[in-house]
């Protein structure tokens, strides 16, 4: 499309010429019939260089005769555009005759089932949903409007899922959470008869999971997005627009207010509850509730100021450690000393 056809779609203004634009790519690969970013001014030398024909930038660093499609937001702008470029996954429409599809199900008529996904007995899938090969859908599961689940994603028993929800490969919702009595003769399974509830505009990753509750419901609030490889356990309760982050842990029954953001491998100890707006540092360990809007970090977890000053402290513990055994070793030899008369 034209460039102007692109600055009208995302409510831009664009300096230089008209151009056709055939896709987007980066500054350093970008070619005369493309736009590439200029997202961090640190990049500057490489716009001098390349053969981007346009550029979406600031128009404070918009270079003096090149096309530029000038934004004040960045990164939601650049989203904006690879939107209208980017090409959906998938070849196919329909459901095909090689899926299986129970006949007590509620099916709209607009969906997508590809080959060997499987659909179980009462569950209800909304329009314009589509389900790539692989997929499991099991039994009472709902499904809203426009989700998309990726190869061998899995939905077990009764999980429901609002409109729009992202389920990439390999992920599974639903399944136990990890709950044991304990007896003479061993581990006794506690069963778990909850489920999930995802809201809207959802994203789960790759990989991860997310426990049915043991009662109740486990749940996931609108716009939350989760990364890839995360456990979310058993009746764990979080808000809305969360960021959790890869190879995050969140143990059973904890609370997450809105808007939490928890960064990679960072993990939550058992029913605790984290406040709206918390920020918990990559590698924390959070043992304690948290008000809203604290941010903190280490494991065990502490204010990030304080934690901040610890990292920095750190490195220079053995050369600490040395210097207080130079002074234990001149105070011992002063204190062996004898005194003169």
């Amino acid at each position: 499309m034209r460039l102007s056809e692109v600055a009208g779609k995302v409510g831009l203004t664009f300096s230089g010429h008209d151009l056709e634009i055939a896709a987007v790519n980066t500054l350093a690969l970008a070619g005369p019939d493309e736009l590439a970013p200029l997202l961090n001014r640190k990049h500057l030398p490489e716009l001098e260089h390349s053969r981007a024909g346009a550029v979406l930038c600031e128009e404070t660093f918009a270079p003096e005769g090149r096309t530029c499609l000038l934004s004040t937001n960045l990164k939601l702008d650049w989203a904006r555009v690879v939107a209208l470029f980017a090409k959906p996954q998938g070849c196919l429409t329909g459901v095909s005759p090689q899926a299986y599809v129970h006949p007590d199900t509620s099916l709209a008529p607009d969906i997508t089932v590809y080959p060997f996904a499987f659909i179980g007995a009462r569950a209800a899938i909304g329009a314009g949903t589509t389900l790539f090969p692989g997929v499991y859908v099991g039994e009472d599961c709902v499904l809203g409007q426009g989700c998309t689940l990726y190869p061998n994603s899995v939905l077990l028993a009764g999980t429901v899922l609002g409109d729009r929800v992202i389920v990439h490969a390999g992920a599974v919702l639903g399944s136990d959470g990890y709950g044991y009595a304990q007896s003479s003769a061993g581990h006794v399974k506690v069963p778990q008869v909850g489920v999930v509830v995802v809201g809207d505009d959802v994203e789960i990753g790759a990989n991860t999971t997310v426990d049915r509750a043991a009662l109740d419901a486990t749940r996931i609030g609108d716009g939350t997005k989760i990364d890839n490889l995360a456990q979310i356990a058993h009746n764990v309760q979080i808000g809305k627009h969360c960021l959790i982050i890869s190879q995050a842990g969140i143990a059973g029954s904890c609370t997450l207010g809105n808007g939490v953001v928890m960064a990679g491998q960072s993990a939550l100890r058992d029913n605790i509850s984290l406040g709206d707006g918390v920020q918990v540092a990559g590698q924390s360990g959070v043992g304690v509730d948290q008000p809203a809007g604290a941010m903190v970090g280490g494991s065990p977890s502490m204010d990030i100021a304080t934690y901040l000053k610890m990292s920095l402290t750190l490195p220079k513990l053995p050369d600490l450690a040395r210097r207080v055994r130079k002074l234990e070793k001149a105070l011992e030899q002063r204190q062996d000393k004898p005194k003169e008369d």
